[in-house]
């Protein structure tokens, strides 16, 4: 990426969006992290807005430059501006800047102060394509129950998002965004148990996701014996 294409004059001053993703991938909960390029510090997916942008607009370029997605869940979900957010990181700053090989003044303008927007996203780990971008060099789908420093106040931002997605569980659906088309009881209770980080009764759970009228119930998933099988479910189509 050539250092003109992050000059000021592209991009609205002070705004950037900051994108959590979600993904649930062998019975964790996991969150996308993205690695500077020659560095070792680590952020979430974000950038900036352009001065014909829309935020949300915005959030959804970062994401489908990330994830290669379009149709995914994606929710703003709060507003980030702590007068010292950035000013107290001018050396992470300049430490990235010399890390990416940048020559010219034109990243010191990404130093001053931002406010940036939070966006909670949900995919499905088998969809996602991550392309890292020519300011990256690793990606990491790191376990929420695992501490990872991260750049600036992106710890907060992640804080954040995972109250919104237990208080959003029920009312938006948001854990079959990070299922397969189909999936069994048992595997959607999974994902309730491991976001909410508790475990459910099975027969509450089968008959408090029932009682929604949310799901169809199209085959069994023959795994073993035949009186074994666990019926599949997907959402219904005015759903989907």
């Amino acid at each position: 990426m050539k250092n003109t294409e992050f000059s000021s004059k592209y991009w609205l001053p002070g705004i950037s969006v900051d994108c959590v993703v979600f993904s649930f991938h062998e019975n964790q909960l996991k969150y996308l992290i993205l690695k500077f390029l020659n560095s070792e510090i680590w952020s979430l997916a974000g950038g900036y807005v352009g001065n014909q942008e829309s935020m949300n607009d915005a959030a959804k370029r970062v994401l489908f430059d990330r994830t290669g997605l379009t149709n995914i869940y994606l929710e703003q979900f709060y507003c980030f501006g702590d007068y010292g957010r950035n000013l107290n990181a001018r050396a992470e700053f300049s430490k990235i800047k010399n890390d990416i090989g940048s020559k010219t003044n034109d990243l010191d303008w990404l130093s001053s102060r931002f406010i940036t927007v939070g966006y909670l996203a949900v995919v499905d780990y088998n969809m996602v394509n991550v392309s890292l971008g020519n300011l990256s060099d690793q990606f990491l789908w790191q376990d929420v129950t695992e501490f990872k420093k991260l750049f600036l106040d992106h710890n907060e931002i992640l804080d954040k998002a995972l109250v919104k997605l237990r208080e959003c569980l029920d009312a938006k659906l948001i854990a079959f965004s990070l299922l397969p088309e189909t999936f069994t009881m048992s595997e959607i209770q999974q994902v309730y148990e491991t976001i909410l980080e508790t475990s459910i009764v099975r027969t509450n759970f089968q008959r408090k996701i029932l009682s929604l009228d949310i799901l169809e119930r199209i085959e069994k998933k023959y795994s073993g014996g035949a009186h074994k099988a666990p019926y599949l479910y997907r959402l219904k189509n005015n759903l989907r």
